[in-house]
């Protein structure tokens, strides 16, 4: 796969663009049409009927070897049953892979669904969307299917279109199976430019520009920890990102908390001076451990109470 180059490149830019240009300017004069069902029919029809010739979704599926699924209802994958050996080996291989997408899938759909929460201002049920997307994706793997999730660019699209209610995903699903079944010749011709200029207005409605505006004003662990999952989501995947985030943070925050060493003090009828010590004791601590003394005015004798505190 080589990069876009000279007019081909242009016209994809171009019409990216003239994508993102009706999602925004739909909603201005009219809410009761989708944006983006809009400006994907209108990029689509620029380019099939003035015979532009960009790459197309159809392009990329007789390039990986696609022959189309129309007419034809998934089965049970026996084949891949029968050719699989069932051995330790075979786990110790499909683990690690089974880990990521899951982690990934259950990750990203608990995101979705929070954006869910704080759009339609509705509360719901994270152990469900779990049980319930294994559950989907158990199924989806006996036929033969990939594992899927809730996906924010797909959800935001939904409800930006006027689907708040469960009935709104179950719609979305049953209009892609019948597109895949009965219509992929017409899905074929859509622009790969529609797509990239619908999920580039996704991105920028979903992203957190605020962000950048707090950057200086959070904690700089919280901005590292910011700063570090986005490049990391970026160079890797969301999975690690989002685990190598929980350790900084966890770190960050045990780092902090066993830093907070306190000493209560009060002196006895015969002049000691008691110390009694709170919070751990280790070698992040021992320098606020050393402030609480005052060893020049302390009497002669001190004692210190280890008894509310860990060394």
């Amino acid at each position: 796969n080589e990069a876009m180059q000279g007019t081909e490149l242009y016209i994809m830019v171009l019409l990216v663009l003239l994508t993102m240009v009706v999602i925004w300017l739909l909603p201005k004069l009219t809410k009761k049409i989708p944006a983006a069902l809009t400006a994907i029919v209108i990029t689509t029809g620029i380019v099939y009927f003035a015979d532009v010739q960009v790459s197309t979704v159809g392009s990329y599926i007789i390039e990986g070897g696609g022959t189309g699924l129309s007419g034809k209802f998934p089965t049970l994958n026996t084949e891949l049953w029968q050719n699989l050996p069932l051995n330790l080996n075979t786990l110790s291989f499909i683990i690690p892979y089974a880990f990521l997408a899951a982690s990934v899938g259950l990750i990203e759909s608990l995101m979705t669904m929070n954006l869910v929460d704080e759009l339609t201002e509705t509360r719901g049920n994270g152990n469900k969307e779990c049980i319930a997307q294994g559950a989907g994706n158990i199924v989806s793997g006996l036929f033969g299917g990939t594992g899927g999730c809730g996906m924010i660019g797909q959800t935001v699209i939904n409800i930006n279109a006027g689907g708040r209610g469960k009935l709104s995903g179950v719609v979305m699903a049953l209009t892609l199976l019948t597109f895949i079944l009965f219509a992929d010749t017409y899905i074929e011709k859509v622009p790969i430019a529609a797509l990239v200029g619908v999920m580039f207005m996704m991105v920028i409605e979903t992203f957190a520009w605020s962000s950048f505006r707090i950057l200086r004003k959070i904690p700089k662990a919280d901005a590292f920890v910011l700063i570090t999952v986005s490049v990391v989501t970026v160079v890797f995947d969301l999975a690690i990102a989002v685990f190598i985030g929980v350790i900084i943070a966890a770190l960050v925050f045990a780092w902090e908390n066993a830093k907070k060493i306190r000493a209560r003090k009060r002196i006895k009828e015969d002049g000691t001076k008691v110390y009694e010590i709170w919070g751990p004791l280790f070698f992040g601590s021992v320098t606020a451990f050393h402030e609480k003394f005052d060893v020049k005015n302390d009497p002669k004798n001190i004692e210190i109470d280890f008894v509310e505190s860990r060394i």
